[in-house]
């Protein structure tokens, strides 16, 4: 997911991990919309699995607030128990289900609970640019709850299926495949969408809107990509998206076989830049101009659908294992279709933001604090990316393809937090990395460093005093210096800091024209380099 603005007025804060009682397996949603107003219909039939006994059980929905908008149950059934209606408790943004008798830790369970309203959030229903309304779902990081009842917590995995009923001039689309489109009465029509694959709430979706529909290919193990795109665009849409093609088979070939049935990318209305909704992307409607600037946008958002989707972080303070990784296999895109110099230049570029971020945060990149919006930052972004850039240098290309490749089949359709991707690595490499990933991912600081030299023209050598100034204590990196003298060939050596203080000589036949820190880019640092005196 990339911002396409902040969105200071969401104010959303860490919560407890996920409810542990209940382990929903498939969530069926039949939702009804109109034309008329923003009201919408709903039924959940929810199948779970009791995680131990209990004599009531909870889901997250926002009941109806002080501006007529959210969510009110009018009914709610066990099955299981003869259809005898529950007590039915709505406070805040819970639900709570309580039965004449509870539930057996082992058993499966299924509600259906019916209810109605006006989103509050969640379900975005408004206008596009050319004045056509749309809805468009829209649930990170928490906010489905706001049109339906769920576990909404991305630790709690599930099947999901929408069946949508709308005017019939709408075209549906959502996660998984479609199974059924059929004309109802009244110029309404009835869209069945099914995703088989376990998904956390915070990329299941619905698009309802007029929209243009375009086969953009084929990617590897005929997985079908399609454009959906308002009409007045088409063509330039139908142009933009189709960039999808290319971009898929690159990440299939480095990563593993693409882990949904399709993949449809959507000019939307989402309030981010694009999000990663499994199968089916929302892209910001302004992302289609026939120019094809986005192409980084879609690369970001098509790595989600492993790192982030599929291999889902346990809570949101690991956000950076989603989008550190998607800013970060988006630069290998680019290096393998545009060369290494265009990568070199994003990751420069990124450097800076991070330099210039940290000088008003206090915060690491492993964030149990931060509300959730405000983890949409240089951290979990930029910053993660570039940890996984010094991983790769330290370790080699070979190791640290591995390493990606084993971590996403180990966790697909799981949970990780940071410690699981530093065993995946201790495992692929044979080497500790404690150092590394306590120091550059749950320190709020990075290295600074103010490094000296001085050529010795009697014993044709050159000293580098280094120092590291930062608060947090010494950090532990290879460093790669490059002495370039006048005539000789330039002399590149690695040399390992651990210290607060280091000192480094180097044997050298002239004086010397320049000494260059970390001259491959392979380190977050700030500092300076100055010729001593």
């Amino acid at each position: 997911m990339r911002l396409l603005f902040i969105v200071l007025t969401l104010s959303f804060v860490l919560s407890s991990p996920a409810q542990s009682k209940i382990d929903v397996l498939h969530y069926k949603y039949s939702i009804e919309l109109n034309d008329s107003n923003d009201s919408i219909k709903g039924t959940a039939t929810i199948t779970y699995l009791v995680n131990t006994d209990i004599l009531n059980i909870s889901f997250d929905l926002s009941k109806v607030n002080s501006s007529a908008k959210g969510m009110m149950v009018t009914s709610a059934t066990f099955p299981s128990r003869n259809g005898l209606p529950p007590l039915t408790e709505q406070a805040d943004d819970k639900l709570t289900l309580t039965p004449m008798y509870g539930f057996k830790k082992g058993d499966t369970e299924q509600v259906i609970i019916t209810y109605k309203g006006i989103p509050a959030d969640g379900l975005i229903i408004s206008k596009n640019k050319y004045g056509h309304r749309t809805f468009f779902s829209d649930n990170w990081p928490n906010r489905a709850h706001n049109w339906i009842p769920c576990v909404d917590d991305p630790a709690d995995k599930a099947s999901v299926e929408f069946i949508v009923t709308a005017p019939s001039h709408y075209q549906v689309v959502s996660n998984g495949v479609q199974i059924e489109e059929t004309n109802l009465p009244d110029n309404k029509k009835l869209t069945h969408w099914k995703e088989d694959v376990p998904l956390p709430t915070k990329i299941m979706v619905i698009g309802v809107a007029d929209f243009a529909v375009d086969t953009a290919g084929m990617a590897p193990d005929s997985i079908p990509i399609t454009s959906w795109v308002f009409p007045e665009n088409k063509e330039e849409g139908f142009y933009d998206y189709a960039l999808a093609k290319d971009i898929l088979s690159f990440l299939i070939d480095y990563i593993g076989p693409y882990p949904y049935k399709k993949l449809a990318n959507v000019q939307s209305k989402t309030i981010f830049g694009g999000m990663e909704n499994a199968g089916a992307i929302f892209y910001h409607e302004n992302s289609v101009d026939g120019k094809r600037t986005e192409e980084g946008l879609f690369a970001h958002e098509i790595v989600h659908q492993w790192f982030g989707d599929m291999a889902t972080e346990k809570d949101f303070a690991h956000i950076w294992l989603s989008e550190g990784f998607a800013t970060y296999l988006t630069h290998l895109y680019y290096e393998s279709k545009y060369g290494a110099d265009v990568f070199t230049t994003r990751i420069q570029e990124d450097r800076l933001q991070i330099l210039d971020f940290i000088k008003s945060s206090d915060r690491p990149v492993v964030d149990s604090v931060s509300s959730y919006m405000s983890l949409l930052n240089t951290n979990s972004y930029q910053r993660g990316s570039w940890v996984l850039h010094m991983l790769r240098r330290q370790l080699g290309d070979s190791l640290f393809h591995k390493g990606i490749g084993e971590y996403y089949e180990t966790y697909k359709g799981k949970n990780a937090i940071t410690e699981d991707l530093q065993a995946v690595f201790e495992k692929v490499s044979g080497k500790k990395l404690d150092t590394f990933f306590r120091q550059w991912l749950h320190t709020a600081d990075i290295p600074k460093l103010d490094i000296s030299w001085k050529y010795n023209a009697k014993e044709k050598k050159v000293t580098i005093i280094l120092n590291q100034l930062q608060k947090s204590g010494p950090f532990s990196f290879p460093l790669d210096i490059l002495i370039q003298g006048r005539q000789a060939l330039p002399l590149i050596s690695t040399r390992q800091v651990n210290k607060t203080t280091e000192t480094f000589s180097f044997p050298v036949k002239g004086n010397p024209v320049t000494v260059k820190i970390d001259p491959f880019i392979s380190l977050l640092y700030y500092g300076t380099v100055t010729e001593a005196k």
